[in-house]
């Protein structure tokens, strides 16, 4: 068709509806008409009330509606059909299942870069290489390289997996899409593979281009595990996201960028070099990660001359980068509260304790629950510091938080990657301390069940000495597996890998090995009960001793053995 003719078109359309609108107007507007008697005529077509579908219809058949205005009739199907498209189910929808819905961006604005992410050096390295790739490719096709088609970020919650993908998102300069693993998922058969086609398809318009998938394990998990067995919709769907990111058909220019915590329950097929061929491990930060984590966190706080940030690192051994980023904004909520100008040092600690443990509660008022209270975490802490192989006690205090009474800091060594025989038996007894303080001081008849959690605790780690790490008299061998969760992508039930007979030594083992640490619990605690008695009297009137304190009270009564540390280097 002529350029000409299709603009007279366009022109002559809205002329001619303008039109036909005014003449409906004129024909249909009627103003008081009147008989030649005075009286008022209703126009005859014109709708006055609400009439039923069968009145209309009598209406219909007498001949009363000659005329019906076309354009309203047309103008309300159109805002029917509008509407009706956007219901959920609606005509619209049906066409739309299959349908991917990721999130779609020509050149991201995450207002993240690579500056932002701190902690995670290694992982940021790997990172950083793709989009060098991404923005010059000469640079590694120059020595035969090629880009890698996928990056998998396995970490912890909280480790800054998703905050280094923003950072990719908002340096790459190319097309990104992101996307849950979830979002593939759907109640209806073959809609989740529908979706990663729609997905790869407009990916290959658009690349070279990036693919971040959040919590794949989602779509990914082992297929042909639990009661789902081989043909249900999620292994159609990472069937399909197989063949898309590595099968007959080449997806060049496409990166897959992927995020879990759960790296044991995907499927191998999925792992393999040539879908993911980097797996990229996104840690807890040490000391020195804290530090530069923190430098980015505090850059809007006021914080006091006194209080340093490389303080601050060490007092939270284990922290992620979210638990620190949570840990600055509640000190300044804090500090808000209590009408400060700037955070301090008691800001800090009592955001950690939140963090950890909870809310602070009311402080205790029966004196004698206080007491037996105090007793018990002055336990904990006692075999705490005369066990040399324990971590030294940080805070011992009466003021209940969350579900805990009362609580007994320890401060655990930063660079600790390996855990000897010792240090485990000396967890053990310090976590028996408390029930043996009760025992020693108040008398087998009133024992509480405030050491409940710690028999946990101390199950536990017997337990893993006998069967996991071959520390018990059954000999170097491993009797248990690590992974003994049901329904997590592999296993319908448990297996037991070991006869009877030796699940009965295992058994005896850890009851003999917890028998022996808690006679010699109770033997430290008897012989120091008259420090005990002192240090309680000042924990209850004070409510809560430091570290420091605590030791400077101890050591009037008894030599305190000097704790071996690693040295935490920050240069």
């Amino acid at each position: 068709m002529n350029q000409k003719f299709k603009t007279l078109i366009l022109w002559a359309l809205p002329i001619l509806l303008v039109i036909a609108l005014s003449y409906q107007f004129l024909s249909s507007s009627n103003v008081d008409s009147l008989k030649s008697n005075g009286t008022t005529v209703a126009p005859r077509n014109s709708a006055v009330a609400r009439v039923s579908y069968g009145r209309f219809l009598d209406y219909i058949n007498s001949g009363r509606v000659t005329s019906v205005d076309i354009f309203e009739l047309i103008g309300g199907l159109i805002l029917l059909a509008r509407r009706s498209n956007g219901m959920p189910g609606g005509p619209g929808q049906a066409m739309q299942f299959g349908k991917t819905k990721a999130r779609f961006a020509m050149e991201a604005e995450t207002g993240v870069v690579f500056d932002d992410v701190a902690g995670v050096n290694e992982a940021k390295q790997d990172l950083q290489e793709v989009v060098t790739f991404l923005k010059k490719p000469e640079k590694f096709t120059s020595v035969g390289a090629r880009i890698p088609k996928g990056v998998l970020l396995v970490g912890p919650p909280g480790t800054g997996k998703t905050l280094l993908a923003k950072a990719i998102a908002g340096e790459a300069g190319v097309p990104f899409f992101s996307l849950s693993g979830s979002e593939f998922v759907e109640m209806f058969v073959g809609v989740g593979a529908s979706r990663v086609r729609d997905l790869f398809k407009r990916a290959k318009e658009n690349s070279p281009c990036l693919i971040f998938i959040d919590e794949i394990d989602a779509v990914g998990r082992q297929r042909g595990a639990g009661i789902g067995g081989g043909n249900d919709e999620r292994e159609q769907t990472l069937n399909q996201l197989l063949t898309e990111m590595d099968g007959f058909e080449g997806n060049s220019g496409i990166i897959i960028i992927a995020a879990t915590n759960r790296p044991d329950v995907l499927d191998s097929a999925l792992m393999r070099p040539g879908r993911f061929d980097r797996q990229v491990t996104v840690d807890a930060p040490d000391i020195k990660g804290r530090l530069s984590i923190l430098e980015v966190h505090a850059r809007n706080k006021k914080l006091q001359e006194d209080l340093t940030l490389e303080s601050i690192a060490r007092r939270t051994p284990g922290f992620t980068g979210a638990d620190l980023a949570n840990l600055l904004n509640e000190a300044a909520i804090l500090t808000a509260r209590r009408r400060k100008d700037s955070i301090s040092i008691s800001e800090i600690d009592d955001s950690v304790d939140r963090i950890v443990a909870g809310m602070e509660g009311s402080p205790l008022t029966d004196g004698r629950s206080k007491r037996l209270i105090a007793y018990h975490e002055v336990g904990h802490a006692l075999i705490g510091s005369l066990v040399k192989a324990h971590d030294p006690v940080q805070k011992v205090t009466v003021i209940p938080r969350g579900q805990a009474k009362g609580l007994t800091w320890f401060t655990p060594d930063d660079e600790q990657t390996l855990v000897s025989r010792a240090q485990l038996k000396a967890r053990i007894m310090g976590a028996l301390g408390g029930r043996a303080a009760e025992d020693v001081v108040f008398g087998e008849g009133e024992i509480t069940t405030g050491a409940g959690g710690d028999f946990q605790q101390v199950a536990s780690m017997a337990r893993q000495m006998v069967t996991r790490f071959g520390m018990s008299n059954l000999g170097p061998i491993a009797l248990e597996s690590g992974n003994q969760e049901v329904f997590v992508g592999r296993d319908l039930m448990t297996r037991s890998e070991v006869s009877d007979s030796i699940s009965k030594q295992i058994d005896e083992s850890v009851r003999i090995m917890v028998k022996e640490c808690y006679k010699e619990t109770y033997d430290i605690v008897s012989k120091n009960r008259e420090a005990m008695d002192k240090i309680v009297d000042l924990l209850i009137e004070k409510e809560t001793l430091d570290g420091d304190e605590f030791l400077s009270i101890l050591s009037k009564f008894t030599k305190i053995p000097e704790k071996e540390r690693t040295p935490q280097l920050l240069s």
